[in-house]
């Protein structure tokens, strides 16, 4: 090779280099940048949605992110690479770059045990049965032939892997002790009612325990029932296993009066009401007559003190009147007469536990909001040692009339002397007011005897439709 070659060679290697060099800093200074968010290498799990992380494209000192087209899309519903591509062409300048996202099964598996709890207690003398489990997993689905137990003398473990590595481990702890109390349950109901001087008669109970088997013969029951006197008998039912675990139920006897045909039961809904109530107050302290009202949150105060004050029955309605919260829930229910019975014990310091459902027991209204709660309010009232009232008599002043005759006429029709006469009026309507002095002058000339509902009258009930 001569000088002249050489240095022909040596001058074209030169101008190369700078070719390069000029490509290069027109790429960097001159052609469009993409700038990709986060990781151009992206993981995400399987089945879970990719959501693009971002990025922005600057050409010549501009913000030209709205020029670039994407190509390119992700399957999480498949394992696999997939790639992203980023393009944008300014000038003579096309640049390019790409994101790879993988899909991957990074979750681990699930194992769900029959008993959630962290500690396993077993009779003393017994060994340890592995629990039921189950093993889900978001991409093999069940692996429930999967897990391995290892029991140990203290711990049990429950483990799994997935076919992509994925593993959960749960380690529980096992005390050889009886934990539990007996399972101690009453045959019949857990309210009784009795009529004085009746027979009580014990429906029995059952006491079950996890180690000790049936111990129905260790149950000692406290408490007595005098059937001789109206009132509320508690029997309490006490059962205690070999580890000294202890169970307790309870049983309420209530004797009461049988009702005496002839009476007149006087009861009043919704109110008080000023105007109204008051009135009523006044022609009742005339004629030496007691009645029931069953009040609401509405109206002053002074009026449900001035009931209870004058020797009448305060009892319970509902705070709001809405049926469409109060029957949506047992919860529900209870929490608007708990409103409407703390209203009361604060004014009169009477604990009253006489109630009567808005739209009474047989009313279907409330299956508008939740079947077969009425089937469960009229037990469960009891059980919570409330005592329910509907009526035999309606004296149609709710909407069938709004005239003082219509009233009059809607009672007098329907009363009897050869039954209890529990009669629903308003004491929120003028009618009712305008009505009561004759309804119970007719009741005086006619034999009946006036009285009002305790806690030891026998309950007037209707059927229950929902």
């Amino acid at each position: 090779m001569t000088g002249i070659t050489k240095k022909i060679i040596y001058f074209i290697s030169i101008i190369l280099f700078l070719g390069i060099i000029i490509y290069i800093m027109i790429n960097f200074f001159l052609a469009p940048k993409i700038i990709l968010f986060q990781n151009k290498n992206n993981t995400i799990n399987y089945k879970s949605v990719y959501k693009e992380p971002g990025f922005k494209a600057i050409y010549k000192g501009n913000n030209v992110t709205k020029d670039v087209v994407i190509t390119g899309k992700v399957n999480s519903k498949k394992l696999g690479n997939y790639k992203i591509k980023y393009k944008i062409k300014e000038g003579y300048f096309t640049k390019e770059v790409t994101r790879v996202v993988k899909v991957r099964d990074i979750e681990k598996p699930t194992i769900v045990l029959e008993n959630e709890d962290s500690n396993i207690y077993v009779c003393p003398d017994k060994k340890y049965k592995n629990e039921k489990v189950v093993a889900f997993d978001n991409y093999d689905g069940n692996i429930t032939k999967n897990v391995k137990i290892t029991l140990r003398k203290n711990t049990v473990t429950y483990a799994v892997t997935d076919q992509s590595g994925n593993y959960t481990i749960i380690t529980k702890k096992i005390y050889y002790k009886d934990n539990e109390k007996p399972n101690l349950k009453l045959h019949g109901d857990n309210y009784i009612n009795l009529y004085l001087n009746d027979k009580y008669e014990e429906l029995g109970y059952e006491a079950l325990d996890d180690c000790d088997g049936n111990i129905t013969k260790n149950v000692i029951i406290d408490g007595t029932v005098d059937t001789t006197k109206t009132g509320k008998y508690e029997l309490v039912y006490h059962v205690t296993d070999s580890s000294n675990n202890k169970a307790e139920i309870k049983r309420v006897v209530n004797v009461i009066k049988k009702n005496q045909n002839g009476t007149i039961y006087l009861t009043f809904d919704d109110g008080p009401r000023t105007g109204v109530t008051n009135i009523i107050l006044d022609i009742l302290k005339e004629e030496g007559v007691k009645a029931t009202f069953f009040v609401t949150n509405n109206g002053p105060d002074e009026l449900i003190k001035r009931e209870y004050d004058e020797g009448h029955t305060v009892a319970l309605h509902t705070a709001s009147h809405n049926y469409a919260y109060i029957y949506a829930s047992s919860e529900n229910y209870f929490n608007d007469l708990e409103t409407v019975h703390q209203r009361v014990l604060r004014i009169t310091g009477y604990d009253s536990r006489i109630i009567r459902f808005p739209g009474g027991s047989s009313n279907t209204i409330s299956k508008r909001y939740q079947l077969g709660i009425m089937s469960y309010l009229t037990k469960e009232v009891l059980n919570r040692s409330y005592r329910y009232y509907d009526w035999n008599i309606n004296s149609g002043d709710a909407g069938e009339t709004d005239e003082k005759e219509g009233v009059y006429q809607n009672v007098i029709e329907h009363l009897s002397l050869d039954k209890v006469n529990v009669i629903l009026m308003h004491d929120i309507k003028p009618h009712t007011r305008d009505a009561l002095k004759d309804i119970i002058e007719y009741g005086k000339k006619h034999g009946y005897i006036f009285d009002k509902i305790q806690n030891d009258t026998e309950m007037v009930t209707q059927r229950v439709n929902n």
